[in-house]
């Protein structure tokens, strides 16, 4: 006989899974079960649909499994609200002053990561007890330890030196034991690699439920690992990037093989927009490898909503009082989608002046990206957006632009946009998309020296770019604005200039997907452009007048407090004196 308390211990010594009791007492009745009672296919895959619903059901606005929370660091996003103060803790983190181990919502995000991580185990430790009479026994397993690969990600994209809970057999006293310095960066990334290596040898190419991985999805994440490791930061006293391993070039290389995604059925959507509208005929298309599945019809009076975007709508009188208007789209966003004579981005000077619609050309992506005074907020007439308080809750403080790509039309209310505590949407929320499989096959390929291989790869994402003007073909005769988007020309780059077109490339396609704070820290080049875009902020808002990126501190977030002193100090505190 085992306790069931066994199978639901957190992973982060005393925290424990409070969500997983909650999910259990559903299933199974109070106090013990026998491994016959446990080790059923019909109670293990219960299991498994639990450890898929925690992605959905244990994030909130404070703490978006997306992530959007901690991207505010980056240049892409100021963080908005009404004032500093609101989401105070956010602020911090957005100008890099004041962030704490204490602060509550650094350990918010950690708990609720590793609970999900608990809810996995549960069910892995339930689905290897079964016999062969479970006949999905195997490719359970694989979607467990992908599912388990993508919490470990996002918390070490987060904070780098973290626990590692991959043994699902540990007892009370063995969580007492676990560190998070047992690994190196680079050998940490290849426990999460392990996991997904696991998972890609059985995953099959389709699945009849969209929101289970397929072969292809797997391949995606391992290629993201690798580019993350392929950049070595295993300096001790520093976060630094020390060099570029070309062996993990080289499997990003292999696992963003086309010929993986065209088995799948994978492709760019024709228009990059598709990816981002919640009618069901655009859901889980082509481009989407994986996506958490939301619905709105499952018989709750809220269905499984995404609440993890709940703070971003805005706040229009009468329309959608209550939108708490966060995430807004910088001004020096705004101006890297600004392109010259020939339809090319700015690489260099894209922020020496602020995008003029009366005068400047601009990829279509940022009016795909990026709500603005004078053109329709979700490309609906009836909703034009102006400066004023509608479209800025902080009186301008944080400008009056508005995010689009996670947004939906009001004229959708009841329907895809859905009024609770806080505005929710049933929209899906892709995690890996093709668009991004090209880029870091590009990206690979640059830091291989190949440039011009990278080049023709990012001119596939300019030509889909070029051609994504299915709902804003009006735009240049009715609001004026300039659409202008060219391919580079094909031949011989330098690895230098292949690098700055893949990372401009990257910033405009996945604008506001929270991939720009990580993917600085990832190059090296955080303390550089974030102070760049602090020194040009201070002088537009005086938010700014503090804000200083500091190198070897603020890549990573402090490990929490409570989280150090719940290990028996067995978590070591990251870099930067905190």
């Amino acid at each position: 006989m085992k306790n069931i308390k066994n199978y639901i211990l957190a992973a982060s010594l005393g925290v424990m899974a409070a969500s997983c009791s909650d999910f259990l007492s559903e299933q199974v009745p109070q106090g013990t079960l026998s491994d016959e009672q446990v080790n059923t296919p019909e109670y293990a895959d219960k299991q498994v649909t639990s450890a898929y619903a925690i992605f959905a059901t244990s994030e909130d606005i404070n703490a978006s499994f997306s992530l959007w929370n901690y991207d505010v660091r980056s240049d892409d996003a100021y963080k908005g609200g009404s004032t500093t103060n609101d989401g105070d803790v956010f602020h911090q983190l957005e100008v890099e002053q004041g962030v704490l181990p204490t602060s509550w919502n650094l350990n918010d995000i950690w708990v609720r990561l590793y609970n999900s991580i608990s809810r996995v185990n549960a069910a892995i430790h339930a689905v290897e007890g079964c016999d062969a009479s479970f006949k999905q026994k195997d490719q359970r397993l694989a979607e467990l330890h992908f599912l388990r690969a993508y919490a470990h990600f996002q918390l070490k994209r987060l904070f780098k030196n973290i626990p590692f809970v991959i043994d699902t057999n540990l007892s009370y006293d063995d969580y007492s034991q676990i560190t998070n310095t047992k690994y190196s960066n680079d050998e940490g990334w290849q426990v999460i690699a392990d996991d997904l290596e696991y998972a890609y040898g059985i995953l099959p190419d389709t699945q009849a439920d969209k929101g289970r991985p397929t072969k292809a999805a797997c391949a995606a994440f391992l290629a993201k690992v690798y580019l993350y490791k392929a950049y070595r930061q295993d300096d001790a006293a520093s976060h630094k990037v020390t060099s570029i391993n070309e062996a993990d070039l080289q499997k990003v290389i292999e696992y963003t093989n086309p010929a993986i995604y065209k088995d799948g059925g994978y492709d760019l959507e024709k228009d990059i927009h598709n990816n981002f509208r919640p009618e069901e005929q655009f859901e889980n298309g082509c481009e989407s490898l994986w996506a958490i599945q939301y619905s709105r019809n499952d018989g709750t009076k809220y269905g499984s909503l995404n609440f993890g975007y709940g703070l971003i709508c805005p706040n229009i009188v009468n329309v959608t009082d209550g939108g708490c208007d966060f995430y807004k789209p910088s001004q020096n966003l705004v101006n890297a989608f600004r392109t010259d004579d020939k339809g090319r981005p700015y690489l260099d000077s894209y922020n020496a002046k602020n995008y003029d619609k009366a005068a400047d050309n601009a990829d279509p992506r940022l009016f795909l990206t990026v709500g603005m005074p004078g053109l329709p907020y979700m490309f609906n007439p009836n909703f034009i957006m102006d400066e004023s308080s509608n479209w800025s809750r902080s009186g301008g403080l944080y400008g009056y632009n508005v995010t689009l790509k996670h947004n939906v039309d009001p004229a959708l209310i009841d329907q895809y946009l859905i009024k609770g505590s806080f505005w929710a949407s049933s929209m899906n929320r892709i995690v890996f998309r093709y668009a991004d499989v090209i880029l870091m096959r590009a990206e690979a390929y640059a830091q291989l020296n190949q440039g011009g291989e990278a080049v023709k790869l990012v001119n596939q994402i300019r030509e889909r770019a070029a051609g994504s003007t299915q709902t804003i073909s009006n735009y240049p005769v009715k609001y004026g604005v300039k659409i202008y988007c060219k391919k580079y020309d094909e031949g011989s780059y330098s690895k230098e200039d292949a690098l700055k077109m893949v990372k401009m490339e990257r910033r405009l396609e996945l604008a506001m997907e929270s991939e720009r704070f990580f993917d600085l820290v990832r190059w090296g080049d955080a303390e550089k452009v974030l102070n760049e875009y602090f020194d040009v902020e201070k002088g537009r808002c005086n938010i700014y007048d503090g804000a200083k990126f500091t190198a070897n501190k603020n890549e990573y977030l402090p490990i929490p407090h409570s989280q150090i002193s719940a290990s028996n100090n067995n978590y070591k505190q990251n870099i930067g004196n905190w």
